[in-house]
């Protein structure tokens, strides 16, 4: 995952079990999504994730905490609608 993630992509946070080295609880929330603001190339302790990713908060997690996002689409602009003409009727 972190040849696709890189900074300002969004991530969604499916683990929030507490650390697995100190086993204090996390400040992340499951089901919030984070931004990503770097990647870092070091494998994580645990030996299941290949790079830490900081997100702002406290420090870098392993990226097996979390799953990409799609790239947000471009934003619908308002269209036109056309209504049709009321006509007025003459005596």
């Amino acid at each position: 995952m972190s040849d696709a993630v890189g900074p300002g992509d969004l991530v969604l946070c499916v683990n929030a079990a507490p650390n697995h080295v100190t086993g204090q609880p996390v400040p992340l929330v499951a089901g919030e999504t984070y931004r990503v603001f770097g990647v870092y190339e070091y494998s994580c302790p645990c030996g299941r994730g290949d790079a830490l990713l900081d997100i702002n908060v406290d420090f870098a997690w392993c990226q097996t905490r979390f799953r990409l996002l799609p790239k947000p689409k471009a934003e619908a602009r308002p269209r036109r609608v056309s209504a049709p003409k009321e006509k007025e009727t003459v005596r």
